[in-house]
């Protein structure tokens, strides 16, 4: 056990020493101790081919991407959200669920089932006349999909969200690209790639059976060409064909993953308008707007219009897209006005850290919440100023501004959308990874002045050891890096353990709850309005078979448009065909009660914890 212990932490001493020597040996700006590291590491890695120095390091944030993005993978229960890819991407609808009377589990679950017959071309017939998104995630998902065997009969899961999370792990190297392009700094680019490996938002998004890794993965891509276009717009030379084309092409990409991808170009747009007017200001030459390098932009903004107006047919047609996005709108009153800040500042502030603050345990909440706001009163400052020494450095400036930019734009938009037009974008976590890839880059550039900051920032503190700090906490920059990254480390083992950004729904406790409290047979009912509902029941039905222990239960998805009555004849209908005694577990039932269900002893709740995603009543029919 001793000889294992010491050769795991020789190990560890090894890769320490490489990723220092191979930052030291990518930064720009040496400092007076560059010269004995690089002399160690030329002692200790010679035998490495060149190559292995820029890739060794990018390897091993790949590694630990992966690996946070692969534990737990199918631990927590997929949602609705996830039974709609499920669904669409095997080419079935929810439409083969019946309505208004009692089925089965099985029955509920049949659009889960792998469908042999089914095509491509039904995957994207069902997301155009039923759904809200364009099909190009649906259909790699389709393809993939065909390569897991079912589980119990049904779609494997951990073969749905194998897929986000391999491509959320291909957006490390990514977005290493973009930073090292943006900053010419391989520094930067580890950085940034190592941030993202670890950043509890990233492993959020890529633990889930949903397209959004793969936007951005887009994303990345359009703001990597929208900085290649920023450097022959300061250099005002063409923007080489080639980027044009592969700027529309992925653009294109992009709106057929998700539609609010067209909120990455937009706040792109507002940044060529600023680089327009700070072109204008600096030369006073109106014909600049017409030079080379804009007239190939032009090309790009008309190829990414024309890609984009492909599909607002599909978009007209959807008449179901009002109901499934009802759950964004709503007016706003008294203290709700704040709500949409404070809910984009904590979406920002988890994109780098998330302790277990949501957990239902105040000795857990509280220290957690005391470490993060810590954290954050010490990192903030140094983060801040890290930015502004990048904005001292005229081979820097432009490049943080224009990242900023996408930052700042996005956000702006985020609160049109929420303020003035009735959508609040802030409820959806998710939707903010239109300028994720943004500010993990802005990170990671203000991280490489933190790892070699420049003399004229750094408080020195003559110590015992005579130890340079950084701030007045006594840390130096390379530990202070460290320990934002392992905050970024920690918090990413938070959500995998379903701490932080727990799931909406939790039908594996409803479902322990209806095996505690219900002897009898149970009929499970709701209201329907869209498949969202749907998906709901889905959950429960699901694990119900997985547990395969509560006899006979049946579920009903009483059906109501404009008219609540409608649920409430279809529960009164269905009530008196059901033999007894049975219970009747409402949930998320939005419809006056039924007489037949009045002459049932309804049960004292109170003393039964409340489920996450599922309000309940609970009557007995004797």
């Amino acid at each position: 056990m001793r000889v294992l212990f010491q050769g795991a932490f020789y190990f560890y001493k090894q890769i320490i020493s490489l990723l220092a020597a191979s930052a030291n040996h990518f930064l720009p700006l040496a400092d007076k101790n560059s010269g004995s590291q690089r002399k160690h590491w030329h002692n200790n890695w010679h035998r490495l081919p060149p190559s292995w120095v820029h890739l060794l390091p990018i390897l091993i944030w790949l590694i630990i991407g992966i690996s946070l993005r692969l534990v737990n993978l199918t631990a927590k229960p997929p949602w609705t959200d996830e039974f709609a890819t499920l669904v669409f991407s095997l080419g079935n609808t929810f439409l083969s669920v019946p309505l208004d009377r009692a089925i089965a589990p099985d029955i509920l679950l049949q659009p889960l089932q792998l469908n042999p017959a089914a095509t491509i071309g039904d995957v994207i017939h069902n997301l155009a006349t039923q759904d809200s998104h364009p099909p190009l995630y649906f259909v790699l998902a389709y393809l993939w999909m065909k390569l897991f065997p079912s589980d119990g009969g049904l779609v494997s899961l951990f073969g749905a969200r194998l897929l986000p999370a391999i491509i959320g792990a291909a957006s490390i190297p990514c977005v290493y690209v973009l930073g090292r392009v943006a900053f010419r700094s391989r520094l930067v680019g580890h950085l940034t790639a190592a941030m993202m490996a670890v950043s509890p938002y990233g492993v959020f998004l890529a633990q889930e059976a949903r397209h959004y890794t793969l936007a951005i993965l887009w994303v990345i891509g359009s703001l990597t060409c929208l900085v290649i276009a920023t450097r022959h717009i300061q250099n005002r030379t063409p923007l080489p064909i080639w980027v044009a084309l592969f700027w529309i092409g992925i653009n294109a990409l992009g709106i057929a993953t998700h539609y609010f991808f067209t909120l990455t170009l937009c706040t792109e747009v507002v940044v060529l308008i600023f680089l327009a007017w700070h072109q204008l200001q600096t030369s006073s030459k109106f014909s600049l707007l017409f030079s080379p390098p804009w007239q190939r932009i032009y090309a790009v903004a008309i190829g990414t219009c024309v890609a984009g107006l492909i599909w607002i047919p599909t978009l007209l047609e959807n008449e179901n897209r009002g109901a499934l996005t009802e759950w964004i709108r709503g007016s706003r009153v008294g203290l709700d006005w704040l709500s949409p800040i404070f809910q984009a500042l904590g979406t920002l502030i988890a994109m780098i850290s998330l302790l277990p603050v949501e957990s239902s345990q105040a000795l857990v909440v509280i220290p957690s919440g005391v470490v993060m706001l810590t954290f954050f009163i010490w990192a903030v400052p140094i983060l801040l100023r890290g930015i502004k020494i990048q904005l001292q450095h005229p081979e820097s400036r432009m490049m943080i501004q224009v990242v900023a930019g996408v930052v700042i734009s996005a956000i702006a938009i985020f609160f049109i959308f929420t303020y003035f037009l009735g959508i609040d974008l802030t409820r959806g976590a998710r939707y903010n990874f239109v300028y994720f890839p943004a500010i993990v880059v802005l990170l990671g550039a203000s991280l490489a002045v933190c790892w070699h900051p420049p003399q004229e920032w750094m408080e020195t503190e003559q110590g015992k050891n005579g130890i340079t700090s950084i701030g007045k906490w006594g840390i130096n920059g390379k530990k202070a890096v460290m320990l934002i990254w392992l905050m970024g480390f920690f918090s990413a083992v938070t959500v995998i353990c379903n701490l932080g950004y727990q799931k909406y729904y939790r039908p594996d406790l409803f479902v322990e709850l209806i095996q505690q409290t219900s002897p009898t047979p149970v009929l499970i009912a709701t209201t329907h309005k869209t498949y969202v509902h749907t998906g709901e029941m889905m959950g429960v039905a699901r694990e119900i078979k997985r547990a395969n222990s509560l006899p006979n239960p049946l579920f009903l998805l009483a059906h109501q448009d404009r008219d609540p009555n409608a649920s409430t004849i279809a529960l009164e209908n269905t009530l008196k065909k059901l033999p007894r005694p049975f219970d009747l577990w409402l949930v998320n039932f939005h419809a006056p009660v039924a007489e037949t269900v009045k002459i049932c002893v309804k049960s004292d709740t109170q003393s039964l914890p409340p489920v996450d995603g599922y309000e309940y009543e609970l009557y007995h029919c004797q």
